[in-house]
C-alpha cells in the first residue's frame, strides 16, 4: 500500500509540468549582493554608512512602487526603471549627495539587482528539479534582469519568463494566470516555489500548486517573517535540494 504522503506526492507531480520560481530571496540573496556593491559606491565616491541598512531601504521601496501599476494607475513599468527611481528616493530619504556623481555610475549601482548571488542550494537544486519538470522564473523581475542574473550566476532555467511578458506585477492575479498561459497550462499543472507566504498564497488563489522554502536570513540576521510555512502549502522542504529529493522520491 502506497503511504498518504507518498500517494499525494506522485498525483501532484504527475500533474505538475512546470515550476515557477520567485527569484529575488528565493533563489538569490538580494540584500548581500546588494550591500557589497553599496559598500564599493560608497567607498569610492567617500560615502558613509551602513551599506546593509542602505539596500534593506532600498528594496523596502519595491512593492509600493508597484502599486500604481497594479491598480492600473501608471502603465507598466519594468523593474529597472522602479529600482532607479527608489534608488534616487533612497539617496534622498539618506540626505546622501549625488549631484557630482555621473549618471552612469547610478546606473551601473542599480544594476546591483543583475548580479546577485544565488543562494548555496539554488544551482544544483534548480539542475535537480529540472529534470523533473519545466523550470522558469515567475519574478517581478524584468527579462533582461533575469538573464543577466541567470548568466551571472548559472542559474540553469529552461526559458526566462519576466514582468513584460505578462505586464503585471505579483501578488496581481494575472501575474500567475498569464505566466501559465503562456507556457500552455493550466494553472493547476505549475508548481509555485517561494520562500514567501504571500506569493503562494496569491498563486493557490488561482489554482496553482505551492512550495514553500524558508530563507531565514533573506533580510538579514534578525529576520522575523516568513520562518515557516503559514498554510498548508502542497510541499514544505529546507531548500531546493531537499525539495527534489521530496518531488522525485528519492
Amino acid at each position: 500500500m502506497t503511504a498518504p504522503g507518498k500517494e499525494k506526492r506522485l498525483q501532484h507531480m504527475t500533474e505538475i509540468k512546470a515550476m515557477l520560481f520567485d527569484v529575488f530571496g528565493t533563489v538569490v540573496d538580494w540584500r548581500t549582493g546588494v550591500a557589497r556593491e553599496v559598500t564599493t559606491f560608497f567607498t569610492l565616491h567617500g560615502i558613509a554608512g551602513d551599506a546593509h541598512a542602505f539596500a534593506d531601504d532600498w528594496r523596502a521601496r519595491y512593492q509600493d512602487s508597484m502599486e500604481p501599476i497594479r491598480r492600473g494607475s501608471r502603465p507598466f513599468t519594468r523593474l529597472d526603471v522602479l529600482h532607479r527611481e527608489n534608488l534616487l528616493a533612497t539617496f534622498a530619504q539618506r540626505k546622501i549627495p549625488i549631484g557630482g556623481i555621473e549618471g552612469g555610475e547610478i546606473d551601473e549601482l542599480n544594476r546591483a539587482w543583475h548580479r546577485l548571488d544565488p543562494w548555496p542550494d539554488s544551482v544544483e537544486g534548480l539542475a535537480r528539479l529540472r529534470e523533473l519538470a519545466l523550470i522558469a522564473p515567475l519574478s517581478n523581475g524584468n527579462i533582461l534582469l533575469l538573464t543577466n542574473m541567470a548568466k551571472r550566476a548559472h542559474l540553469p532555467w529552461d526559458c526566462i519568463l519576466g514582468a513584460e511578458a505578462v505586464q503585471a506585477y505579483k501578488p496581481h492575479p494575472d501575474s500567475y494566470r498569464k505566466t501559465a498561459d503562456i507556457l500552455g497550462l493550466a494553472p493547476q499543472q505549475c508548481l509555485m516555489v517561494a520562500a514567501h507566504n504571500g506569493d503562494l498564497h496569491a498563486a493557490r488563489a488561482i489554482g496553482m500548486r505551492t512550495a514553500f522554502i524558508p530563507r531565514p536570513r533573506e533580510h538579514g540576521p534578525g529576520q522575523t517573517t516568513d520562518l515557516v510555512a503559514e498554510q498548508d502549502w502542497d510541499f514544505v522542504a529546507g531548500d531546493f535540494i531537499a525539495l527534489a529529493k521530496q518531488l522525485s522520491g528519492r
